[in-house]
């Protein structure tokens, strides 16, 4: 199969009949209009090298429907201690810099057009973030965007032991709240394996996929949502 080579002046991607690897498509930019388009599709951008930006829909794609998220005993005891403190949307930008930083320098594919990007989406009310604070630090979280009642999960990091863990887990008992069933993890590895992540063949992600993205999307900052949430659920 080719691969497609995106226009720089509009959002099109290949039809799914026509994706056979992992990777749909080359070039394009990281335009809000075309991200969305993208993830309405099944698609997500990835970068070797600052410029050389992938879009891929793998044949394997990694799942995690919220209420089948597994809290084992030890985190179960992480969260009875009240180790870390939960906010969302207070600091979108510093959890994608923790993201790209620490063991991950120099191996990730977040740069500096990665952060103008999703920021932007962020603004516009369509990508989130969840912090984890340890003794008032922030030690971890994850970002995404959400639309319908799908939320893709792009990256989590930690800087103290379970706090991506807490981060996934307390993101999973927020989603149902908006209507949201599933999150997308993209591909799979132990650690979200071991919290019940699922392997999906590609046309059955797409296939569901179709029905996620027709549901309404919770536009806006989810800060004051989250904490009414923690509110009523003992924090």
């Amino acid at each position: 199969m080719p691969i497609y080579r995106l226009h720089p002046d509009h959002y099109g991607f290949p039809e799914r009949s026509e994706f056979e690897q992992d990777i749909i498509a080359v070039g394009g930019d990281l335009a809000p209009g075309r991200l969305i388009e993208a993830y309405c599709r099944g698609v997500f951008p990835w970068y070797n090298t600052p410029g050389d930006l992938q879009w891929f829909s793998p044949q394997e794609r990694c799942v995690l429907p919220v209420d089948a998220v597994r809290v084992s005993h030890s985190m179960r005891n992480v969260f009875n201690r009240n180790e870390f403190s939960f906010s969302m949307d207070t600091a979108f930008v510093q959890v994608m810099e923790g993201c790209r930083g620490g063991d991950r320098i120099g191996q990730t594919w977040i740069f500096d057009e990665t952060v103008e990007a999703y920021s932007s989406l962020h603004k516009a009310g369509l990508a989130h973030s969840l912090e984890v604070y340890k003794d008032g630090v922030l030690v971890g979280g994850l970002y995404g965007l959400s639309v319908g009642s799908v939320f893709f999960g792009e990256s989590m990091f930690s800087a103290a032991s379970n706090a991506s863990k807490a981060a996934l887990i307390k993101l999973s008992q927020f989603l149902p709240s908006l209507g949201i069933t599933m999150i997308d993890c993209q591909v799979p590895n132990d650690h979200l394996m071991s919290l019940g992540g699922q392997v999906w063949e590609r046309n059955r992600f797409l296939d569901a996929l179709e029905g996620w993205i027709a549901l309404p999307t919770e536009v806006g900052k989810w800060e004051t949502l989250f904490q009414e949430f923690l509110h009523a659920h003992g924090g």
